[in-house]
């Protein structure tokens, strides 16, 4: 689904199905240098049962025209801009990693888009990224791929072969993630990071957040350590804490129907409340 959001073009998926926004919505936010595809699993059964899901690219990822957004404000800013694109006035949100971040910080903000729910996956509060890793986005961007590659996955108990949830041979998570990676434009991975790191709202954005939260974490996620996601649950109101053992920080490819459950038995069935 194509839409124009502040005058450029914005792609969402929606699930092999016709977006209806009279159905329960869901809005999916990827996390740094990925796009609407790591939700493939999750968002096409969300989207045959019962919701309407937009997996969105944001702005200079996947499909959607650039430049990427230089801090999580801004992207808060386009999601609801692209929610009224898509007339939609009320809507539960799925982030994972900066995703998180995006969902937190629309969450709390206060519009005519009415924010039924939040789900964050492998989240934490600061975000913050090694500089080492932060130096390899702007000098060497293939050696930070190789990085996150590595550190994103629990490979001591199956990450570089995972089950996807409709297994196959030869099927690599991490071969996979490496590829999502290697698609984004040159840049994006650096812009991505530095806006995570930046983001300093969380606290005050977690207490501004009224609707129902779902945190949904990794017990071996060295990127987003789940403590940190727990203490930021600390924070919200009625907020629920799934943790998933012997996953790493890409949760939702390292446990997909484990996250589809999750997310699945949280997210309201209803469109109004």
């Amino acid at each position: 689904m194509k839409l124009d959001v502040d005058g450029r073009q914005a792609y969402a998926y929606t699930g092999g199905k016709a977006f209806d926004a009279t159905l329960p919505v869901v809005v999916f936010v990827h996390g740094a240098q990925h796009d609407h595809s790591v939700w493939s699993l999750q968002s096409r059964y969300l989207a045959h049962h019962g919701r309407a899901v937009l997996a969105v690219d944001l702005p200079g990822h996947g499909r959607s025209a650039g430049p990427a957004l230089t801090s999580v404000e801004a992207m808060a800013d386009w999601t609801l801009a692209l929610l009224r694109a898509a007339g939609v006035c009320r809507a539960s949100i799925v982030g994972h990693s900066m995703g998180s971040l995006v969902a937190l910080e629309t969450a709390s903000r206060t519009t005519d888009v009415h924010i039924a729910a939040i789900a964050l996956v492998a989240t934490a509060y600061p975000m913050q990224v090694s500089d080492a890793l932060l130096d390899a986005t702007i000098h060497d961007e293939s050696r930070a791929i190789e990085m996150i590659s590595l550190w994103s996955l629990d490979t001591a108990h199956g990450g570089y072969s995972q089950k996807p949830s409709a297994p196959g041979p030869g099927f690599s998570v991490m071969t996979g993630g490496r590829q999502l990676m290697r698609r984004q434009a040159q840049g994006v991975l650096n812009t991505d990071f530095v806006a995570c790191n930046a983001y300093r709202n969380g606290d005050v954005a977690a207490a501004a957040v009224r609707c129902p939260s779902l945190f949904v974490l990794g017990t071996n996620d060295a990127m987003t350590a789940a403590r940190s996601g727990r203490a930021l649950a600390a924070k919200l109101p009625e907020a629920k804490v799934v943790e998933f053992a012997h996953v790493g920080h890409f949760v939702m490819a390292e446990a997909p129907d484990e996250t589809l459950d999750a997310l699945a038995a949280f997210l309201p069935t209803k469109a109004t409340p």
